[in-house]
């Protein structure tokens, strides 16, 4: 499929740690598995709306294989609009912008970069907001633009932060002053484990993630 780029549209339910919590069905490696197969467009909606808008496209585009990560256990509906053309690859989206602080929310972790943007702004930090809408690649010239005004990049993903999306961008900083922290999945299996303490023990909440950004600027 990716070899011959077949334009077929294949989409990916329960890549979440919210999912099924069984040894064997974990789904928090999809990221990293697929991300970095050649030639392969990893689209991740924030909501229904923006799930509909990348299906649309990618059932008429022609040119690429898609893959479609459906947010979370739930697909929530935010009333927004969304662009339904794709083609332009690896185009961020910033929703906020700010200054100092640039949070990265990926696909169902978005919600959480807006709950950790609420916080900072209450302690008198605007951060960027940023969907970064593709897994599979890097919008380059934003990544070079934040470095202009911000010193601090935080990357949120539903998933394990090894060979992951957040790791991508940290290797595209590395050689700049640029500090850049991850938030995800360590590399381990669960079994039958409580979400709600899994994100805490990956330190994966909202008010985590605020106190440590806090910290670093």
């Amino acid at each position: 499929m990716s070899i011959n780029s077949s334009p077929a549209v294949i989409g990916i339910f329960y890549g979440t740690i919210s999912g099924m919590n069984d040894i064997t069905h974990l789904g928090w490696f999809d990221i990293a598995l697929i991300s970095n197969i050649p030639g392969i467009v990893y689209l991740a909606p924030t909501c229904m709306e923006e799930y509909m808008a990348m299906l649309d496209w990618g059932m008429n585009q022609s040119s690429y294989p898609v893959v479609i990560r459906i947010p979370g256990v739930k697909v929530v509906e935010s009333g927004k609009k969304f662009d339904a053309d794709y083609s332009n690859l690896n185009t961020f989206s910033v929703t906020r912008e700010g200054t100092r602080v640039a949070l990265i929310g990926a696909g169902n972790f978005y919600s959480l970069a807006e709950e950790v943007a609420e916080k900072l702004s209450a302690e008198g930090v605007t951060a960027t907001l940023i969907n970064p809408r593709f897994l599979s690649g890097l919008d380059t010239e934003l990544l070079d633009g934040l470095k202009h005004y911000h010193s601090l990049v935080v990357t949120m993903e539903d998933g394990v932060l090894d060979g992951g999306f957040g790791e991508k961008i940290a290797r595209y900083y590395s050689a700049d002053a640029m500090n850049v922290k991850c938030y995800g999945m360590k590399k381990e299996f669960l079994d039958r484990y409580d979400y709600k303490e899994a994100l805490k023990a990956n330190r994966l909440t909202s008010e985590q993630i605020a106190e440590d950004i806090l910290e670093l600027i």
